[in-house]
């Protein structure tokens, strides 16, 4: 650390060098001893939430296995746990994972692309935002950058007597053979009778349907 004098300032400008960066600016003071302690504390304040050794923050595939660690030992519900993996297996086929924690800034997460829908990419970027803020924590980097959402939009119709009707006579309406047509309706008043989720339940369970394996 270094405090000089530029020739058109009356203050007095610090100089220092953490990590390979420099950081110069004014200490704000004209007076040597207080511009020293001035700079002192600038200097504490860029060194805070480092380590003591250099060295730099590791990507963010490898940083998720202390942060999958961290998930396993945590006091969290066993569906936020699901949560975070099933975030995690997003994040990682994207170009995200092989950045370094210290490079990952709220504009890259942005442009980063999910498959399937809004909520789906949410998952994948509040585990983002939340590996990022346990960086932080943890002293692995500074700040950790605002990650925003997508916008998510609720479901608009509901399975009702009219809607069950109006899709059975469009699938007898339909070129299908009886059977196809058959299957339809059940898959239509298993739909509302259980409530079933179109990609991990219920097609799962039509499935079993089609193979004849009902068991």
């Amino acid at each position: 650390m270094k405090l000089f004098r530029k020739p058109n300032s009356r203050f007095y400008w610090h100089d220092l060098a953490v990590r390979g960066r420099r950081y110069r600016g004014s200490t704000q003071e004209t007076k040597s001893a207080r511009a020293i302690k001035a700079a002192g504390l600038k200097l504490a304040s860029v060194i805070e939430g480092t380590d003591p050794l250099p060295s730099k923050p590791s990507v963010l595939s490898e940083f998720a296995e202390r942060f999958d660690t961290w998930v396993e030992d945590a006091r969290l519900e066993e569906k936020t746990k699901k949560f975070y993996r099933n975030g995690w297996r997003l994040l990682k086929a994207t170009p995200v994972a092989g950045l370094r924690v210290n490079q990952i800034t709220g504009d890259f997460a942005e442009q980063l692309k999910f498959p399937g829908s809004a909520a789906n990419a949410n998952c994948a970027l509040r585990t983002l935002r939340r590996m990022l803020h346990k960086a932080e924590d943890w002293k692995v980097i500074g700040h950790a950058p605002k990650i925003k959402m997508m916008k998510e939009h609720g479901r608009h119709l509901r399975l009702d007597d009219e809607a069950e009707r109006k899709l059975t006579m469009g699938g007898l309406a339909c070129d299908w053979r009886p059977r196809t047509r058959d299957l339809f309706r059940d898959i239509v008043i298993l739909m509302r009778d259980t409530g079933m989720r179109n990609e991990r339940e219920l097609c799962g369970c039509v499935s079993r349907i089609w193979t004849g394996k009902t068991a």
